[in-house]
C-alpha cells in the first residue's frame, strides 16, 4: 500500500481518537473549531490524492457522528445514518443534475466524430493572413470544440496531438504554443453549455438558464482577449510566432475551378456566371458549376433570410392585445362619461330643498331628456374602435421599419459586397471546408443555447437535443458505430457518477460542517472584519484564486461555495453575478501550478523535448489575462448581467 494511503488512514484514526478524548467534556470544547479542522483535513487528503467524493463522505460521516455524539451519544449512529440517507436522496431528486449526463454524452460523441482535425485545418487557412495565425486558429478551434464538448482533458489532449506539432514545425515558441492550447482548451468550463455552471447553479440555488445567459459574453470576451494577446505578441516578436509561408497558404483547386479562374475570372461570382453563359469544355461540367454557385450564394441567402425575418418582425401590425387595450380604454372613458352624466342627473334629480326630494317621475323625465344628447357624442368613437378591433391582422396596416433596421441592412449590404469582391476560388474551397466542420458545430451549439436562453426548452430538454445532434453529426461523418457508442456511454456514465457522488459527498460534508458550527464561525469572523462589499468581493476572489493552485474547480465549488454563498446577502451581492466572477476565476484551476491539470494533459502527448516548466511558463501570461478579465467584469457588470436582465425581466 502507498505511503500516502497509510498517512491518510493515520489521519483518520487520529481524528476518531481525538473525538473520544475530547468529547467527554463538551462544555469546554468548541465544535466550530472541529469544523475548521475537518475542512483543513479534507484539503490535505485531496492533495494527497484521495478520491474527492469519498473523502468528503468519509470526513462528513465521522464529524457528523462527533457532532451528534456531543449532544446525544445514544442516537449518534442512527442520526448519522439518517443524515446520509436524507442527503443522498436530496441529490437524487435534484432535476438540474439530469442535464449533466446528456451534455457529457453530447461532448464525447462530438469528440469521436473526428471534427476537430477538419475544423483546425479550415480555421488555419481562413486566418492565414492574421499574425500568429496558427495560435489564433488553435484558440478559436479550442473555444468552439470546448463549447461543444465541455471536456477540458479531451480538448487539450486532441489539440496537443494536432496543433502542437504543427506550431513547433512552423517555428512557434514552445511557451506560446503550450499557453494557447491549454488556455483555449479550458474555455469549455466557462462558455455554455458548461457542466461547471450546472454544478454551481445546483450548489448555489441559482437558475442555470440565467447562468448560461450571463456567461455567454464573458466567455467570448476571454477568448477575444486571448486572441488579441497572441496577435500583439506575433506583431512585437515575430520570432515567437512566424507568419505563415506562401507555400502553406496554397489551397488545391478542383479541375473546373482551375480552368474557370484561368480563362474567365479568379473571382467566384464573375467566373461561375461567365462559365454558365459562355462556352464550356469537358473540364467544366454544368453540375459542378451549379453546385458551387449555390454554395457561393449561401452567405447572401443567409443574410437575406435573417434580414427578411427581422423586417417582418419589426414591421408587424400591432397585436390584438394592443387593440383590445385601446377598446378597453375607450370603454373606460365612456363609462366615466356615463358616470359623470349620471352624477349630474342625480344632482339635479335629488336636490335637498327644505328637506323635500324631487318625485321619481321627475327624475325619469330628466334622464330621458339627457340620454339623446350624450349618445351621439359617444357613438363615432365606439364605432371606430370596434371597427379597428374587427380588422383582420393580415389587412391591418404594417408599421414602418425603424431607422436602425435600414442602417443594419445597409451595413450587411456593404459587408456582402466586400466579401464577394475578395471571394476567390481558393477562398471558396476554404468556405467549403468550414461548411463541413465549423457550421455543423455552430448550428448545433446555437440551437442548444438558443433554446435554453430564449426559454424554448429547459437545460435538460436542450441537453437531450444536443445528444441527438451529436448522434446525427457522428452518423453524418460516418463515425457512429458500436465501439464509439459504447465508449461514449461508458465515459458518460463514469463522469456523471463522479459528479453525482461529488454532490452526495459535498452535501454530507456541508451538513456536518453546519452541525459543528464551522459556518457560524466563518460568518462571525468575516462579518467582524467590517468589510465593504468591494473588499469582500476581492477577498473572496483572492481565496478562490489561491485555492485554484492545489484544487480543481469541482472541489472548490462543492466544498467552498456553500461557505461563501450564505455571506452574499449581507453584502448585497447577487449570487448570479458572484457565480460569473467565480466561473472566470475558476479558469485558473486548470492553469495554475502545481496541480494545473491542463498542463499534465498536454505534457502527456507533447514531444519529449517539451518540458513541464515550459508549459507552466506559457500558461502564466494567460493567467494574467484571466485576472484582467475578472477586473473588467467587476468594473463593468453589464458584460455578464445585461443579457439575463434583458431576457428575464
Amino acid at each position: 500500500m502507498k505511503k500516502e494511503v497509510w498517512f491518510g488512514l493515520t489521519i483518520m484514526a487520529l481524528v476518531v481518537l481525538s473525538a473520544f478524548v475530547l468529547l467527554p467534556a463538551p462544555a469546554d470544547m468548541s465544535n466550530g473549531h472541529l469544523g475548521l479542522l475537518m475542512l483543513a483535513l479534507v484539503v490535505v487528503a485531496i492533495m494527497l490524492g484521495f478520491p474527492t467524493a469519498f473523502t468528503l463522505m468519509g470526513m462528513g460521516m465521522i464529524f457528523a457522528w462527533i457532532a451528534y455524539r456531543s449532544s446525544n451519544p445514544d442516537l449518534a449512529v442512527q442520526q448519522t445514518l439518517d443524515l446520509m440517507v436524507q442527503r443522498a436522496f436530496s441529490v437524487m431528486s435534484n432535476d438540474v443534475l439530469i442535464s449533466i449526463p446528456l451534455f457529457v454524452f453530447m461532448g464525447y460523441l462530438i469528440e469521436r466524430a473526428n471534427l476537430i482535425e477538419k475544423l483546425f485545418k479550415s480555421m488555419h487557412l481562413a486566418m492565414a493572413r492574421v499574425p500568429g495565425s496558427l495560435a489564433v486558429a488553435t484558440i478559436v478551434t479550442c473555444a468552439i470544440f470546448a463549447t461543444a464538448t465541455g471536456i477540458v482533458g479531451a480538448v487539450v489532449t486532441l489539440m496537443g496531438l494536432l496543433a502542437l506539432p504543427a506550431m513547433l514545425r512552423a517555428g512557434y515558441s514552445v511557451q506560446l504554443s503550450a499557453g494557447a492550447i491549454t488556455a483555449g482548451g479550458c474555455l469549455g468550463i466557462l462558455i455554455p453549455p458548461s457542466v461547471m455552471l450546472i454544478v454551481y447553479g445546483a450548489t448555489a440555488g441559482v437558475s442555470v438558464v440565467k447562468l448560461y445567459a450571463g456567461a455567454f459574453f464573458p466567455g467570448i470576451m476571454l477568448a477575444t482577449l486571448y486572441v488579441l494577446y497572441v496577435v500583439i505578441i506575433a506583431k512585437i516578436k515575430p520570432s515567437m510566432a512566424p507568419p505563415m509561408s506562401a507555400e502553406d497558404r496554397i489551397v488545391p483547386l478542383p479541375a473546373f475551378a482551375q480552368v474557370v479562374s484561368k480563362d474567365i475570372s479568379n473571382n467566384v461570382l464573375p467566373g461561375l456566371f461567365g462559365a454558365l453563359k459562355g462556352k464550356r469544355n469537358a473540364a467544366v461540367p454544368m453540375r459542378d458549376l451549379l453546385n458551387h454557385l449555390v454554395i457561393a450564394l449561401l452567405p447572401l441567402l443567409a443574410v437575406a433570410a435573417i434580414m427578411g425575418t427581422i423586417y417582418f418582425k419589426v414591421t408587424a401590425p400591432l397585436p390584438v392585445e394592443t387593440v383590445e387595450g385601446v377598446v378597453a380604454m375607450g370603454g373606460e372613458l365612456s363609462d366615466s362619461a356615463d358616470t359623470a352624466e349620471e352624477e349630474n342627473i342625480s344632482g339635479l334629480s335629488e336636490p335637498e330643498t327644505d328637506g323635500l326630494q324631487t318625485p321619481p317621475a321627475a327624475i325619469e323625465e330628466v334622464k330621458a331628456e339627457a340620454a339623446p344628447v350624450s349618445e351621439p357624442a359617444k357613438e363615432p368613437a365606439s364605432v371606430a374602435v370596434s371597427a379597428a378591433a374587427q380588422t383582420p391582422a393580415g389587412e391591418a396596416e404594417r408599421q414602418e421599419a425603424p431607422l436602425s433596421f435600414w442602417i443594419g441592412l445597409a451595413s450587411c449590404a456593404v459587408a456582402l459586397a466586400l466579401f464577394y469582391a475578395y471571394f476567390s476560388f481558393a477562398r471558396l474551397e476554404i468556405f467549403k471546408m468550414l461548411l463541413g466542420s465549423f457550421f455543423p458545430l455552430a448550428i448545433m451549439i446555437l440551437a442548444v443555447l438558443g433554446t435554453i436562453v430564449f426559454g424554448l426548452a429547459t437545460p435538460t430538454e436542450a441537453a437531450a437535443m444536443g445528444s441527438l445532434g451529436g448522434l446525427l453529426l457522428a452518423a453524418a461523418y460516418r463515425r457512429l458505430n458500436y465501439v464509439v457508442l459504447r465508449e461514449s456511454v461508458y465515459l458518460t456514465a463514469k463522469t456523471s457518477a463522479m459528479v453525482c457522488w461529488l454532490f452526495v459527498g459535498s452535501s454530507i460534508f456541508s451538513a456536518a460542517f453546519a452541525l459543528l458550527g464551522g459556518q457560524e464561525i466563518i460568518n462571525t469572523w468575516v462579518l467582524g472584519m467590517d468589510l465593504t462589499p468591494v473588499q469582500f468581493m476581492i477577498l473572496a476572489q483572492v481565496v478562490i484564486f489561491l485555492l485554484g493552485w492545489p484544487l480543481e474547480w469541482t472541489e472548490i465549488i462543492v466544498i467552498f461555495m456553500p461557505i461563501f454563498i450564505p455571506l452574499l446577502p449581507h453584502f448585497g451581492i447577487d449570487p448570479l453575478f458572484f457565480g460569473l466572477l467565480v466561473a472566470l476565476n475558476l479558469q485558473t484551476a486548470f492553469l495554475s501550478p502545481p496541480v494545473a491539470m491542463a498542463a499534465f494533459y498536454l505534457k502527456g502527448v507533447s514531444p519529449p523535448h517539451v518540458t513541464l516548466n515550459q508549459i507552466f511558463a506559457g500558461m502564466l501570461p494567460f493567467m494574467a489575462i484571466q485576472v484582467f478579465a475578472i477586473v473588467l467584469l467587476y468594473m463593468f457588470p453589464a458584460i455578464g448581467m445585461w443579457l439575463p436582465e434583458v431576457l428575464y425581466k
